[in-house]
């Protein structure tokens, strides 16, 4: 059984189109990068998820039920406004929404003081949540999102605000959780998380899809025509060739981007007659490059 089934969801707002007949499947067991620009209708999207909006049209199954059913209670929803109570302690905050998701005191607090040491927030449980720091209070509510242990999680930008450090933390988090059974759908337009994690990716812009399937499938039909090369030598020449558009030096490394018609074996024939090769991989294009080609020609 799928977790999440959309099926041809639309939503208007006074003249804008936020989501066009939006379809897809995210198969339990999985992470799925929701992924599109800024306006492009995730956020609009998953809160027809969620119910707190209705669909104009079209069909939401979520763990084969209707949104508005008790499927909601195996669901942990992050969402993009954090909801935080400010004055409230960290402990006092996690121990009030633990509540409302049903827990027993006795376990949301072994379960606080649980997730307060994997996130690094143990000393600071009986401090106010404003005095947290934006990424603090990232994590806080990324706690309050799984505390009483979801089987679905959808997150909306879980990533914002959070340093290098705490951004690796919350992807094992993610990870750990995929291997354990669970079913992770996030949103984002950092194109770097969504390459790292994401078993399945749906790319959509202007409220319609762009792509829809694994990261393989979309490089498939991606080709960046382009190599690295590591040469010993004087490669100077390289850029002349005749079937070379440009060349770019990186360290030791020359990317090489080969004109529209060239072929990759024609430019390693052409370097092995005349300079060492050391390595020679063409290059596989970035979702970061992907997604800027599709969503521009998605907006033409």
């Amino acid at each position: 059984m799928d977790a999440l089934v959309l099926e041809e969801v639309a939503k208007t707002f006074s003249a804008v189109r936020a989501v066009d007949q939006l379809s897809a499947r995210v198969p339990t067991g999985s992470i799925y990068g929701f992924l599109g620009p800024n306006g492009a209708g995730k956020t609009t999207t998953l809160r027809m998820i969620m119910d707190i909006i209705a669909p104009d049209s079209g069909r939401i199954e979520i763990l084969g039920e209707t949104p508005d059913s008790k499927a909601n209670e195996r669901i942990g929803y992050m969402p993009e406004e954090r909801g935080l109570y400010r004055k409230m302690t960290v402990r006092d905050v996690l121990t009030y929404l633990a509540a409302l998701k049903g827990m027993k005191r006795r376990a949301a607090s072994q379960e606080i003081a649980r997730w307060l040491g994997i996130m690094t927030l143990k000393d600071w449980a009986d401090r106010k949540v404003e005095e947290l720091s934006k990424g603090m209070q990232q994590k806080l509510q990324f706690i309050a999102t799984v505390i009483n242990d979801p089987d679905f999680l959808i997150l909306d930008e879980p990533f914002s605000g959070l340093d290098p450090v705490n951004l690796d933390l919350l992807e094992g988090i993610m990870l750990r959780m995929r291997g354990a059974g669970k079913t992770v759908l996030f949103s984002t337009h950092v194109m770097e998380q969504a390459e790292k994690l994401c078993d399945f990716i749906l790319l959509i812009n202007k409220g319609k899809t762009v792509f829809d399937g694994t990261l393989d499938q979309i490089r498939s039909g991606y080709k960046s025509n382009a190599v690295v090369a590591e040469l010993d030598g004087d490669a100077g020449f390289v850029r002349d060739l005749p079937m070379v558009k440009s060349t770019t030096v990186n360290g030791k490394r020359l990317e090489v981007a080969l004109k529209e018609s060239a072929d990759s074996q024609e430019l390693l024939r052409a370097l092995v007659g005349r300079i060492r090769v050391r390595a020679f991989e063409e290059k596989v294009p970035s979702l970061h490059e992907i997604f800027v080609h599709l969503v521009g020609q998605s907006n033409e």
